[in-house]
This record gives C-alpha cells, sequence and structure tokens, in this order.
C-alpha cells in the first residue's frame, strides 16, 4: 500500500450538517478512522473503512497508532469532536511527533478545522464572544487545578468573556462550584452567564442566568458555558424562550 496520510479532522458539534465538506471529504477518502468512541459512532460504517474507537483517556496511543498507520499507507482520519485543534486529538499528535522517533515526521498530515462548541453555543444565543474572550478547559485530567483557579480569577480580574470547556463532571462535581465562587469574588455585578448543552443536536438546551443566581448543576460535561464581561448585553425577545446576548465590539459604544 502506498500513498498514505493522515488527517485531523473535528466533526462540529453535533449537527451534521456542521460538519465542514474538507472533512467529509477526508473522511470518505479514508482506510481508518481513530477516535473516542462517541465520535467514531458518528462515521458511518462502509465497506473498505475500518474503524478504531477508544478510551477518551488514551489520546497518545491514538495518535501513535495513527502515525504507525499512515507510514504504512493508510489513509487515515482521526476524528474529534468540535475543532480538533481545541482541547483535542491536534496537540495530541504533534506531541507524539515529537516526542517519538523524528523518522515519523516524514509523513503527509493535515489538520482540518472543524466548528467547534464555543462558537456554536456563542451562536445560537447571539454574539456573547463579540469582544475579547478566553477559553480555559475546566478539566484538571493534565493541569493541576490550582492553575485553573488562577486563570480563571486573573481572567475575570481582565474582564474577559469566558468559555469554559468540560465544566463539571460526576467524578469532579466541585471544581466548577469553585469557579462560581471565584466568579462572585471577583465580579460584583450580574453579568449574564450562559448554559449551553449539546447544541445543534435534538437534546439542545439554552439557558441565560445573572451570575448570583448561576449553580453547579447546571452544567454537565455535555454544556459548553460562556461567561459574559462586564459589558456583556442581553437584548429581549418578545414571545421568544430565549433572549439574545451579545458583547459590544467596542467598549467606545458602551453607554
Amino acid at each position: 500500500m502506498s500513498g498514505g496520510w493522515l488527517a485531523i479532522a473535528g466533526l462540529g458539534p453535533g449537527d451534521d450538517m456542521l460538519v465542514t465538506p474538507e472533512v467529509s471529504a477526508a473522511l470518505g477518502d479514508a482506510t481508518d478512522v481513530i477516535g473516542y468512541v462517541p465520535y467514531v459512532a458518528r462515521v458511518p460504517a462502509r465497506e473498505g473503512l475500518t474503524l478504531h474507537p477508544s478510551d477518551n483517556r488514551v489520546e497518545i496511543d491514538r495518535a501513535n497508532l495513527a502515525i504507525d498507520l499512515a507510514r504504512k499507507g493508510h489513509r487515515v482520519v482521526v476524528v474529534s469532536s468540535g475543532d480538533p485543534g481545541v482541547f483535542a486529538m491536534a496537540a495530541a499528535v504533534f506531541e507524539a511527533l515529537e516526542h517519538g522517533d523524528p523518522t515519523r515526521r516524514d509523513i503527509d498530515l493535515r489538520v482540518l478545522p472543524g466548528i467547534t462548541a464555543m462558537l456554536a453555543a456563542s451562536a445560537r444565543a447571539g454574539a456573547p464572544l463579540g469582544h475579547d474572550f478566553c477559553a480555559i478547559n475546566l478539566s484538571d485530567n493534565l493541569k493541576p487545578w490550582p492553575v485553573i483557579e488562577r486563570r480563571v480569577r486573573l481572567a475575570a480580574q481582565a474582564d474577559f468573556a469566558m468559555a469554559f470547556y468540560n465544566p463539571r463532571s460526576r467524578s469532579r462535581p466541585e471544581g466548577f462550584a469553585r469557579v462560581l465562587d471565584i466568579l462572585r469574588e471577583e465580579c460584583a455585578d450580574e453579568r449574564p452567564i450562559l448554559f449551553a448543552r449539546a447544541v445543534s443536536t435534538p437534546q439542545e438546551e439554552l439557558r441565560i442566568v445573572p451570575l448570583p443566581q448561576a449553580r453547579a448543576d447546571m452544567a454537565d460535561m455535555r454544556t459548553m458555558v460562556i461567561v459574559g464581561s462586564s459589558q456583556t448585553r442581553i437584548v429581549p425577545r418578545p414571545g421568544a424562550a430565549t433572549s439574545w446576548l451579545y458583547t459590544p465590539r467596542s467598549l467606545a459604544m458602551v453607554p
């Protein structure tokens, strides 16, 4: 077998309509698809395609398998949800390439962007990320919890809007509660918080609440949490289930 390549692809937030044509074309040409079980399950089986689902904590093993198969001539797609470069598999593949045998770096490698949950949630609500913002992964699987707390505190002090990935799981329910406490310590206002769950799927739920009313149990691992800055605005929509949420592009626009 010859002509192998490796594509690291983002499947978007859930709706097949949000998978880019570039990613769809790569999947159509692939001989192998590698990824976390629920993401691989989104790829239809077909003749000539081998699916390699695996657990969510074996990213480096997945990366090494993908590299080795591509070097043997397979056409490999490593799939992530959202965008592969945002808290996902692209960094794992490059980590494996950096720390592995340098001769493996001769592969044909592409990173194919996708619509990440942060952008999908923002679009559903309006434009809460319309000014400066930051994204923070609240999982402490790969970094110490004190680092997370410090970054949240500094981001709040800098008055960024914030997008939180992986806010709360059954194994670490207390972390997001602590994050909300930090925000209340640093932000003496009622800035809005968007809880956007399972965006673009039939289970989608959007809820906007002021910071003092936010509770940890409003989020789970399928929820994207977007915290507004002090300038973020709510625009009511008569008869609609939720209001629009946006952050002005310029501080000069703020009265």
